[in-house]
């Protein structure tokens, strides 16, 4: 299956900053809470409907479709019945990980208890 899925902006980079890249990649409300979920073993539709209450269905799908045609996931099908597809984070996702546990000691170190 060809993955051409057309995004706003995908190839918006003025002079290739490569920080404008990382943002087009990651850099929206939810991609890297999808990918901080997987991370922790919520890598199923419905277990990140869940955990993610605010997401709508149409936006999930979208995003991990980006995420999937990016490299940062993985989406495994398994042939059974129900069908059983599950996301797994890749190498690339994997590259990810310094980056997130940055942002997460800024977020605790400036985070006040009623933005929890």
């Amino acid at each position: 299956m060809a993955k051409n899925h057309n995004r706003k902006l995908k190839d918006y980079n003025p002079n290739n900053c490569p920080v404008v890249y990382s943002l087009s990649k990651i850099g929206d409300r939810w991609k890297l809470i999808i990918i901080h979920y997987i991370k922790q073993g919520h890598n199923r539709y419905s277990a990140l409907q869940k955990i993610i209450p605010d997401i709508s269905r149409q936006t999930l799908t979208n995003k991990l479709r980006e995420l999937e045609d990016d490299g940062i996931l993985d989406r495994v099908v398994y042939a059974e019945i129900p069908p059983k597809v599950e996301y797994l984070i890749t190498e690339l996702g994997f590259s990810l990980n310094p980056i997130i546990e940055e942002m997460s000691k800024w977020g605790l170190k400036f985070v006040t208890p009623n933005e929890q």
